[in-house]
Formats: C-alpha cells, sequence, structure tokens
C-alpha cells in the first residue's frame, strides 16, 4: 500500500495530534523528564493513545509508540494507517530504532508517521524512510520454529 493509498488526506491529523498530545501528559518519566505521546490510528478508525513509562532500570523502559502498539494489539487490532508521536522537542523527534523495528511488524513502509512539537511543528514522513531496512525473518526458518 502506497502513502497515496493510506489516504493521508482522509486522516484526522488534528484528532491523532490532539490524543498524542494529551497521552504526553500521562507519561511517567521522572528520570529522564522527556514525556513522549503516540497515537495509533487502526485500520478501522479507532485512535489507540500511548505515552512512554521508565523505570529505574533503564532497559524496561517503553516508549510511547511501543505501548500504543501493545495496548492496540491487547484489544485485537494488529493493522495500523498511520501514528502521531509528540515531544517537546523542535525539531520534533522520531520514534526510537526499538519503535521503528516495532511499527515494521504491523505498518507496512509506506505508513505515514506524523512527528510533531507542542508549538505546532509537523513533520509527516512514511514509516519507510525513518526505517529503510527492518529485520525480515529467514526465509529458510520456518515461524514458531
Amino acid at each position: 500500500m502506497s502513502m497515496a493509498e493510506h489516504d493521508t488526506a482522509a486522516i484526522d491529523w488534528d484528532l491523532l495530534y490532539e490524543t498524542a498530545r494529551d497521552a504526553r501528559l500521562k507519561a511517567y518519566a521522572p528520570y529522564s523528564t522527556f514525556l513522549v505521546g503516540a497515537a495509533l490510528l487502526t485500520e478501522d478508525g479507532e485512535i489507540v493513545p500511548g505515552c512512554n513509562v521508565e523505570n529505574r532500570s533503564y532497559g524496561l523502559c517503553i516508549c510511547a509508540e511501543r505501548t500504543a502498539v501493545a495496548t492496540a494489539v491487547a484489544a485485537g487490532k494488529k493493522t495500523f494507517r498511520a501514528i502521531a508521536v509528540v515531544t517537546d522537542t523542535s525539531p520534533p523527534a522520531s520514534p526510537c530504532g526499538m519503535c521503528r523495528e516495532t511499527l515494521t511488524e504491523f505498518c507496512d513502509g509506506d505508513t505515514p508517521v506524523l512527528m510533531a512539537d507542542l508549538d505546532g511543528e509537523r513533520v509527516i514522513k512514511p514509516l519507510r524512510e525513518l526505517h529503510p531496512d527492518p529485520f525480515q525473518w529467514p526465509e529458510n526458518i520456518p515461524k514458531g520454529s
């Protein structure tokens, strides 16, 4: 599916942004104080929010994007049309490598990713531009083996 086929004009980017911005305020980030909000648009039009949740053992932290993905999957949603990520940085921050890889598990490369800050600066890029060479399961190893 190309980015045009994702029909980005039909996406309510303002609502997606507002959902991610509001989720950002719920973040638990006492160590970095870097609050991040995300909002996933599911194939059926539902918007699933997520925020980052830190832990004193940094390896246990979960990013806003992965929180949204995990929440959506737990609700039975596994196909996404778009994602918004909101931070208080200019230029707007993009998803980290782990989040990019997670998104490629559920989204095709043309899925639009909105990166925005609190002042209204917005950048939209296709996922493949952010993560051009995602991990591919080896063809010679059956899944589930």
